[in-house]
């Protein structure tokens, strides 16, 4: 079980998440053309690659250590907390209730699609990195 530096860390975390996600959500709202919700899907997307990126940077064949407190930190913390799922199911939903459905239909492909493409080029850059870096030892 962890212990209460993991969950401080987290919490930490998931603090700094957000307030990152509220900043980038209102700066791309200011600049968005409504009433698709681009917000939402650059931060799901952008929070889909780091993820993906640090995991595979700092995991079993990363060249990178994180120690596990720090990598929850991270992964659980930051990235749960600036990601926004349950913000994408919400607004979907409006979109659907707005008679709006080819614009739900798109944020659900394009969330989908893109989310996943975000993991995989961050574990891909984490991976490129981890073999210009062959040289430092595994954790």
């Amino acid at each position: 079980m962890p212990g209460l530096r993991s969950y401080s860390l987290v919490a930490i975390g998931s603090a700094i998440g957000g307030v990152l996600r509220f900043w980038l959500a209102e700066l791309i709202s200011s600049w968005s053309v409504q009433p698709f919700p681009w917000e939402i899907l650059v931060i799901n997307v952008s929070g889909s690659w780091a993820i993906g990126f640090f995991a595979g940077l700092t995991g079993p064949q990363g060249r990178i250590f994180v120690s596990e407190p720090w990598r929850q930190f991270f992964m659980v913390g930051i990235c749960g907390g600036y990601t926004t799922f349950s913000a994408f199911s919400l607004q979907t939903i409006t979109l659907l209730q707005q008679g709006r459905w080819f614009l739900a239909a798109l944020n659900i492909v394009l969330s989908l699609s893109l989310c996943l493409a975000g993991v995989w080029l961050g574990h891909v850059g984490a991976m490129i990195i981890n073999r210009r870096l062959k040289h430092l030892p595994i954790h």
